[in-house]
Order: C-alpha cells, then sequence, then structure tokens
C-alpha cells in the first residue's frame, strides 16, 4: 500500500502536504504558503491536520510536524503517519498522495518513519465478518509519498520496515482470534508456517512434557480439553556463535482463572492471554525475514486455564522442571507457572547470553501503569537500560519496576519452596517478577520481564496500534534492541 515515487510540483486529487517548522513551506512547495492561514484552527502541532482545503482540482490537508528539529525520533514521526492514515480512513479515502517540505524531507529517515507510521494504523482485524460492514472497513489503499530519491527509500522500506510492519500486524492477527479458534494446537501448527523463513520449528507434546518434568505448565494445562504444547523458534543467524538470545512467551489461548474463575465483566477478554507468546512468534518472523545476523530462540507455552474436574485445585503443590516446588494459592495466578518451566528450559538446552520473557502477567501492573507503559523487571542495568532505549525509539514504553529480597520473602510457603501469589496484599506486578527470578539458574544472567497486560490492547486506537484490539506491542521494541544489545 505504500509507493515512493519521484517528486512532481503537480498535485493529485488528495494531498497531504507535511510542514515545516513555523507553519512555512520552502522549495517548490513555498506557493502554497497562502493556502495554510485558510483554516485558523491549524497551529501545526505534531501530527495535527488542517480541515480540507479546495485548491483548483484537488483537496488539500496541511500536517503539522511542530518543531521539526526536536520531532525526529522515530516513534514521533511513525505518530504523524498514524495521523494520516487515521484521518483518510475516517475520510473514506481510498488513495492519498504526500508531498513533503523540503526542510522535512531532509531529515534523516522520516519518510521511512512516516511510511511505517501509516501502515501500522492501517490495520484493523476484519476477518472472522461474514460480510465486513462499511463501519469496520479499512479505506486507505494506498499511500504514494513524493520524493527527490524513492528508489533508495523503497529498498530500505522493503528491507526492513515493512518486513517488520507484516510482523506486527501477523502478530495482532494471532492476538485478535478467540479462543475457540486459536487453540494451543493449532497455534502450534501456525508456527509451522515459518519454517519458510528458515527457522527450525520444534513442537513439544503433553507426553515429551511430562518426562521432561515441566509439572507446573503441566499443572495449568490439566483442566482443559485442549491439550498443552510448547513450541520452539530457534534462528541461527550467525553461524560463528552459539550464543543466543533467548525470548519466552506466555501463551495461554484462553484464561478462564481456573478454579479462581475470573469475573463475568472481563472474562471474555481473556481470548489475547496468549499476547506474550504471539509477540516472540512475530519477533522471530521479522528478524527472520530480515536475515538478520543473529542468532535467536523464542519459547512458546501454549495452554487453556480451565475448570473443570480434572483441573488443579487452589492449595495443590507442584513439582516445576526445575525441582522447586510451587503452592498453588490461587490458580489464576497461572502464567507465571507456565512461564517457570520455560525459563529453566531455555537455559538449560541453550547458551542464552540474555533471556526476556514477556507476559500480560497481572492485573496489578495495569493499575500502577496504566496503558501506556509496560512493566519492565531485570537483575542488571545494562540490559533494562538498552530496553528502555529501544522502546523510547519506536515509542513502545516501559517503564522499570523494583525486584528485592523485601518483595522476594513475600513468596515463601511453609509448605513449598514458593507460592504462586504473595502473602500480603499489594506489590502484585513485582512478586509475579520475583517467583520467575527465582528460575534463573545463574543469578548474575541477563534477565528481564516484561509485562505487557496493560498495553497488549487498545480500545481507543492508538496512532500507531491500528484501531480498536491488539497492539502487537515488543514486537519493534525487541527488534530494536537486538540491534542496539548487539
Amino acid at each position: 500500500m505504500i509507493k515512493f515515487v519521484q517528486k512532481t510540483d503537480k498535485l493529485a486529487k488528495i494531498t497531504f502536504i507535511l510542514l515545516g517548522t513555523e507553519l512555512k513551506l520552502t522549495g517548490d512547495l513555498a506557493k502554497y504558503n497562502n493556502l495554510i492561514s485558510l483554516d485558523s484552527n491549524f497551529k501545526g502541532k505534531l501530527g495535527a491536520i488542517s480541515n480540507p482545503i479546495s485548491y483548483c482540482d484537488s483537496i488539500i490537508y496541511f500536517v503539522g510536524c511542530g518543531d521539526i528539529k526536536t520531532n525526529t525520533t522515530r516513534g514521533q514521526i511513525n505518530s504523524i503517519g498514524g495521523s494520516i492514515a487515521a484521518m483518510s480512513n475516517r475520510q473514506k479515502l481510498l488513495k492519498i498522495d504526500i508531498f513533503l517540505d523540503e526542510e522535512v524531507e531532509k531529515i534523516e529517515s522520516f519518510s521511512l518513519y512516516l511510511a511505517e507510521g501509516i501502515k501500522l494504523r492501517n490495520y484493523k482485524y476484519t476477518k472472522l465478518f461474514a460480510k465486513t460492514k462499511e463501519e469496520n472497513k479499512l479505506f486507505l489503499q494506498e499511500a504514494i509519498l513524493y520524493l527527490d530519491n524513492p528508489q533508495k527509500a523503497t529498498e530500505n522500506f522493503t528491507q526492513r520496515y515493512e518486513k517488520i510492519i507484516d510482523a506486527v500486524h501477523f502478530t495482532r492477527d494471532l492476538v485478535s482470534k478467540p479462543g475457540n479458534i486459536l487453540t494451543p494446537e493449532i497455534f502450534a501448527n501456525l508456527c509451522l508456517d515459518l519454517q519458510k523463513l528458515g527457522i527450525k520449528v520444534t513442537i513439544l507434546d503433553q507426553d515429551v512434557m511430562q518426562n521432561l518434568g515441566m509439572g507446573s505448565l503441566l499443572a495449568v494445562a490439566q483442566g482443559s480439553e485442549n491439550k498443552p504444547q510448547v513450541v520452539i523458534l530457534e534462528w541461527w543467524g550467525n553461524s560463528k556463535s552459539q550464543e543466543t538470545f533467548a525470548f519466552v512467551g506466555k501463551g495461554v489461548t484462553f484464561d478462564s482463572g481456573g478454579i479462581n474463575l475470573k469475573s463475568s465483566s472481563n472474562i471474555s477478554d481473556m481470548k489475547y492471554d496468549m499476547t506474550g507468546a504471539a509477540v516472540v512468534t512475530g519477533l522471530l518472523q521479522a528478524v527472520a525475514s530480515q536475515e538478520l545476523p543473529y542468532n535467536l530462540v523464542g519459547i512458546l507455552g501454549l495452554v487453556e486455564n480451565m475448570p473443570s474436574g480434572s483441573a488443579q485445585r487452589p492449595g495443590d503443590v507442584v513439582t516445576s522442571m526445575s525441582g522447586q516446588t510451587i503452592e498453588v494459592e490461587n490458580t489464576d495466578a497461572e502464567g507465571r507457572m507456565v512461564l517457570a518451566d520455560l525459563l529453566w528450559y531455555v537455559q538449560s538446552h541453550y547458551n542464552c547470553h540474555s533471556i526476556i520473557d514477556l507476559a500480560t502477567l497481572t492485573g496489578a501492573i495495569v493499575v500502577a501503569l496504566g496503558d501506556q507503559f509496560a512493566g519492565l523487571f531485570a537483575n542488571q542495568d545494562n540490559i533494562s537500560n538498552k530496553l528502555i532505549e529501544a522502546g523510547n525509539k519506536v515509542n513502545e514504553l516501559l517503564w522499570r519496576m523494583p525486584l528485592t529480597a523485601h518483595y522476594d520473602g513475600r513468596i515463601n510457603s511453609k509448605v513449598a519452596d514458593m507460592r504462586n501469589t504473595g502473602r500480603l496484599p499489594g506489590a502484585g506486578a513485582t512478586t509475579g517478577a520475583q517467583f520467575l527470578q527465582r528460575f534463573l539458574k545463574n543469578p548474575d544472567t541477563n534477565w528481564a520481564h516484561l509485562d505487557i497486560a496493560g498495553v497488549a490492547w487498545t480500545s481507543n486506537g492508538e496512532l500507531t496500534q491500528g484501531l480498536e484490539g491488539a497492539t502487537g506491542f515488543g514486537v519493534r521494541l525487541l527488534e530494536e534492541f537486538i540491534r542496539i544489545y548487539s
């Protein structure tokens, strides 16, 4: 849908013109300066779009970039593209043409980040409608950017950014699927498609998990008729090294809460409790499709948490793959039990120089941070700082949360090595992270836990996260992190 073509001075039928600083156009576009004042309410703020202005045979929208000398980050420029895509769909525009002021075009990678923002925003999951109603349609089919060097922009966009966006959209598709359409087995089988990109895909069934001693993960799954699956995705982009980035994803395809049943007010949303696994899958696709020279292993714990006669009970004690025992205080604190065995597995089978797990783990992180930041827990400053830096670049923001011995003591159990929830109220996100930290073989391992419960889904249509629904938060952040960290 994105095209880069040679710059021309002839405006198209529907034209967006991006302004430089002080609401002033320069170069070939300077002749349209007198039109800007026709919308007295337009002040040129970042991502602001003027009312439509008729000029000859064209309809012109002026787009603000704010102070272009400072608004130059990838995330900021993405948001401008997101505004354009959102406006285009509201106005039911099928095709738009975009012209950049000379001052704007000179900003390094501006056109690439702008196009990325447009395509990221131009998404909606409509695959379950028998007939897509007009209010659910995406109207924008083509966005053409006029540049001095369209060939270079086309190469850069198709080689990197378009592949990342495709991976984000793939992730959103996975998260959007309801639990009856995306069971653990179906999710695992979908991962097999990644083999065409050169990713090695291994699926562990229940018998293998039992032989490995994955008692923590299996306890979560035992109440469901849909059998659990563990999927291992391997990308070996650097043949000279055996060191890998390890990414661990919680994949609870539906979370009823188990015997500690969730309230009816939000239980239908729990189809997206597999977002961590979806993000890891999307990340592997993004890296492999670009053939990046890094080694990655992704491991997905795919289970369904259901109440039944065979479900685990509050008060049960289970033995994890590590040999540590867990008192199941609350069956709705299941994600950490899945991740525990996955963390132990990757450390036992791979030379991991860093491990990052992702999960929609706690409602507590939503209370603490809302929907703008994901919670970051890390045992090393270096990995924490690099993740925050990567998040700031792509506007997928992280906020570091505490890990201390004080909080760790809250999960001690009188009948087992640990409980799966804290003994005291409060700090629920931290006690969840403390639980996971206990499954590090070496306490000095570079490890981070991302609690993405508040950012996995949007109800208000963020500028680059599509309309209401799955955001794909984490794919771009981690792709950027790998580049920074390496």
